[in-house]
């Protein structure tokens, strides 16, 4: 026994389920079980492809109208040269004004490890430099070989 929904939303009363199916079938349509858990359950009449097809549709628009955000990384050494910092943070920038995340990595090597403080001053520094733009979303925290830093668009 389940209890029947016409196409329009109409109830069409409590019937054995061999009679519902015949019921959609003359209608040209599909037996849809709505609502299992209830006493009788609850089956409605309608073109299953098209249900699907518009369900399939609804979750395109909620994900287009969702903006995802990339993280972008930039790798440092903590004895990276002038120059070079300077591209690194050039790039940085431009990550920020496209509104991505950066996540800046300070990689330490042998050694290294004993200079951590020269890796928090450098990310201080980078910080510093794009405050205008961005602002530290994750302060530097050190992972065994790595220190990182998050930095989030303004």
């Amino acid at each position: 026994m389940v209890r029947l929904i016409s196409l329009d939303g109409q109830q069409l009363g409590i019937m054995p389920t061999l009679q519902a199916l015949e019921t959609a079938r003359q209608e040209g349509y599909d037996l849809v079980e709505v609502s299992p858990t209830s006493d009788p359950p609850v089956c409605k009449i309608m073109d299953y492809g098209k249900y699907k097809y518009q369900a399939s549709k609804k979750l395109q628009e909620g994900k287009k109208k969702s903006k995802a955000f990339q993280i972008k990384e930039i790798r440092l050494r903590p004895r990276t040269e002038e120059h070079d910092l300077g591209f690194k943070i050039k790039s940085l920038k431009k990550f920020l004004e496209k509104k991505d995340r950066v996540k800046v990595t300070v990689m330490f090597r042998g050694r290294e490890l004993t200079y951590l403080d020269s890796g928090m001053k450098l990310l201080e520094r980078i910080a510093q430099e794009v405050a205008d733009m961005g602002t530290v979303d994750q302060p530097p925290t050190r992972e065994g070989w790595r220190m990182t830093m998050v930095l989030v668009p303004k």
